[in-house]
């Protein structure tokens, strides 16, 4: 495989769903309510992604070993499981989530009857509990992980290194980076949205001033010629990209925090801060109202506005 990105599959149509109101689900959602296409997209040596509803899917698929990173919804789950180029009916290696959020892990119960076993963070589990008792809808068990760690996880698979890192709170509080390291892919899970208003998960334990620093340590810890895997994409962007995208996305969290804290002290209450509909300086995030960046705005102004705690 060169490093030349090729079309293996795409055009699948998936069905739209009944979308909840959960934080998952808004998130990934498309905004018209259509079918999202699906297709997968090789990278280099063996190492790609899948697109369809919900965070991107990364696979890995080699003559020895098959790993995947994230799982959508069941659907899509499925239309990925189903068409993975070289699977074979071989069993999956290892399932590993990015984060909790039911549009990464809500495919986990279609994948881990036919995975070896599933790894997240060791966060994951309490925040997939606590995200479905919010809902008032009963957690699937397939969906927990078997395995969790704190910092990092690594396993050799076929020749290559999977290696999983936590950078601390961004996103949410059970965020990490995958890397196939000789593949030099990295998939950022939502510790990366490009061109597009994020979601930030305040209850789940996200933080916008340590986000900016995990973006910040995920740059100086990968080549600079890793290939980077976002966990969503603005419709004129792609999910997949190079560093600089990391360093876009970090100065809109900074923009947001500064716009924000520069309202906060003009005297402005957060009602009259959340009504802007496009933050200057960054048009390419920008969607029509209604749009994610009211909310970004409020969970800036609580983050800001919070009292310090021992």
């Amino acid at each position: 495989m060169n490093r030349r990105d090729f079309l293996v599959c795409s055009s699948l149509a998936v069905s739209a769903g009944v979308f909840g109101r959960s934080l998952a689900h808004a998130q990934s959602a498309p905004a018209s309510g259509a079918p999202a296409a699906t297709g997968f997209t090789a990278l280099r040596r063996n190492v790609g992604l899948f697109t369809g509803r919900g965070g991107t899917i990364g696979w890995l698929v080699n003559k020895d070993a098959l790993a995947v990173v994230d799982s959508q919804f069941p659907d899509t789950a499925q239309t990925f499981l189903t068409g993975l180029p070289g699977r074979d009916d071989r069993r999956v290696d290892v399932l590993l989530n990015t984060h909790h959020h039911g549009d990464h892990t809500g495919g986990n119960p279609v994948l881990k009857p036919v995975s070896k076993k599933v790894v997240a963070h060791a966060n994951v589990p309490a925040l997939l509990r606590a995200a479905a008792e919010r809902s008032g809808k009963p957690l699937n068990p397939l969906t927990l992980p078997d395995e969790t760690y704190a910092d990092a996880w690594r396993a050799e698979l076929g020749d290559e290194t999977v290696s999983a890192k936590y950078f601390g709170p961004a996103h949410t509080r059970g965020d990490v980076v995958i890397a196939f390291e000789k593949a030099n892919v990295v998939h950022m899970g939502d510790l990366c949205f490009n061109r597009i208003y994020p979601v930030i998960d305040r209850p789940g334990g996200g933080l916008i001033k340590s986000w900016i620093g995990v973006l910040e340590k995920v740059s100086a810890e990968y080549p600079a010629d890793a290939i980077y895997v976002f966990g969503h994409s603005g419709p004129k962007f792609q999910p997949r990209g190079t560093r600089d995208d990391l360093g876009v996305f970090r100065d809109y969290l900074s923009g947001l925090l500064d716009y924000t804290q520069k309202q906060i002290d003009a005297g402005k209450t957060k009602a009259e801060i959340t009504t802007l509909d496009n933050l200057p300086g960054f048009a390419d995030f920008h969607q029509p109202l209604p749009n994610r960046l009211g909310a970004n705005l409020g969970t800036a102004y609580d983050e800001l506005t919070a009292k310090e705690t021992s």
